[in-house]
This record gives structure tokens, C-alpha cells and sequence, in this order.
């Protein structure tokens, strides 16, 4: 696959078995599960498979229902060349800012933690207005990696941020968490500035984490195709697992 993206390779497997005629217009695809068996892949890169194809206009997502076939809308017969999935995009963020916040936390000014209070009491406005709290969010993240005074891992939390924002695959989900009513987490930014504030490494580590690896189980609750008690299993083993790894690194 060289350096195909792999929910981009899982999307093209499909849509050529959509072409061969085994999925026809109308017909509803296998559960997520099964796909996931079959391509040897998680839950979550079939679900970043299926709204590249959605995107493309292949496949119309149904939530509860499941994902049916519907005429091409392009014409092409082609999925999107996509960027960077939002759940590879959100693990990186977990291993990088997690360690920013606790380098951060040896190095914050005085200063800095008034502006980051300011900035989750901006982000409390944006969460009751149009804004969804997303522009502090992100304010909030790049001033932790600024007051790390490092500007390499500066400047790769911010290219991070930018990825989130330019790749289609990713706005596209964060649009369906936002229509769901999710809104950033305030209590977990304050958790995060309580250990900055107190000027401990390892819990402004842990609280970042644990505040990023809510962003996916959020994303995976907000676009489950299938029954919530199902999504939170899953979830909950996916997080399991994740965690575990995390731990041998």
C-alpha cells in the first residue's frame, strides 16, 4: 500500500466492489464490524472509509440504519484523494500535546495562565453561541505549546491543528459531532490548567491525555452508524486498547 492511507485503500476495496455489482444502488453495506473483519482493519478506519465514500457521494450514511449504495454524484467513479483521518490525526495529538503539557507545566508563566483562563472563559461563550467553543479550543492548545519554549514542538502542534482544518475526512466528522450537540469538554480544559497551575508534569500529562482520548471516543459515539449500546462497547474496548499501547511506549 506504500504510503496510501489505509482507510483510503479500505474505500477504494469497497468501491470497487460496489462497481462489480455485489452492493447495487440502494443496497445497504455490512455492518461495520464485518467490514472490519474482512479488511482486517479497526472499527474506526472503516468508519473513516465510509465518509470518504460519503463525500464522494457513493454511499449516504443513515444513522441507526446503516450505509446504503446511491448513484455515483460525481460521475467519476472515483472516491477523494483525502488528508489525514480524524482518528490518526487525534492519537498523534495524544502522544505529542500530552507531553507538551507536561513540559509546559515546569515552564508556564504567570502571565500565560492568565491568558489560558481567559481562554476557557471564552471558550464557555463560544459553547453558548455559534462558535462551539472551537477557536479558544484551539487558542488554548497552541498557548500550552508555546509556553513549553520549544518551538519545534510549537510549530508540530500547530501543523497538527492546521491538518484538522484543512482535511476534508476531519472537518466532515467534527461537523457531525458538532450536530450532535457535543461542545469541547470546559471541566477537562480546567483540569489541564489546575496542573499547569500547580506546576505538576504528570498530571497536566495525564489530563491531557485523558481530555484527547475523549475527543475519540466522542467521535466515535457522534458517528456511530449503528445501535448506541453498540458504540459504547466498543468505544470502551477501542480506548482499552489504545491505553494499553500508550503504556509500552
Amino acid at each position: 500500500m506504500g504510503k496510501q492511507r489505509l482507510y483510503k485503500h479500505v474505500a477504494d476495496k469497497l468501491l470497487k466492489t460496489i462497481e462489480s455489482g455485489r452492493y447495487p444502488i440502494g443496497s445497504r453495506l455490512p455492518a461495520e464490524r464485518e467490514l472490519a473483519l474482512e479488511y482486517n482493519v479497526s472499527r474506526p478506519t472503516v468508519r473513516e472509509a465510509m465518509i470518504a465514500l460519503e463525500i464522494a457521494g457513493r454511499v449516504e450514511v443513515r444513522k441507526g440504519s446503516g450505509v446504503y449504495v446511491i448513484d455515483d454524484k460525481n460521475g467519476d467513479g472515483k472516491t477523494l484523494e483525502l488528508d489525514i483521518g480524524p482518528f490518526e490525526l487525534t492519537q498523534a495529538r495524544i502522544l505529542i500535546e500530552s507531553e507538551a503539557a507536561g513540559l509546559a507545566a515546569t515552564m508556564i508563566s504567570a502571565e500565560e495562565l492568565e491568558k489560558l483562563e481567559a481562554i476557557i472563559k471564552a471558550m464557555i461563550a463560544e459553547n453558548e453561541g455559534e462558535k462551539t467553543g472551537e477557536l479558544a479550543d484551539k487558542e488554548f492548545h497552541l498557548l500550552i505549546a508555546a509556553a513549553t519554549r520549544n518551538s519545534a514542538i510549537a510549530s508540530i502542534v500547530e501543523d497538527l491543528w492546521n491538518l484538522r482544518e484543512s482535511s476534508a475526512l476531519t472537518r466532515t466528522m467534527y461537523d457531525t459531532v458538532r450536530l450532535t450537540g457535543i461542545r469541547p469538554a470546559i471541566n477537562e480544559h480546567w483540569e489541564i490548567f489546575n496542573a499547569l497551575k500547580d506546576g505538576n508534569s504528570e498530571k497536566a500529562r495525564q489530563a491531557m491525555r485523558d481530555h484527547l482520548s475523549r475527543v475519540i471516543e466522542t467521535m466515535l459515539i457522534a458517528t456511530e452508524i449503528e445501535a448506541v449500546q453498540e458504540a459504547k462497547r466498543q468505544v470502551s474496548q477501542n480506548h482499552g486498547r489504545f491505553m494499553d499501547a500508550l503504556k509500552k511506549i
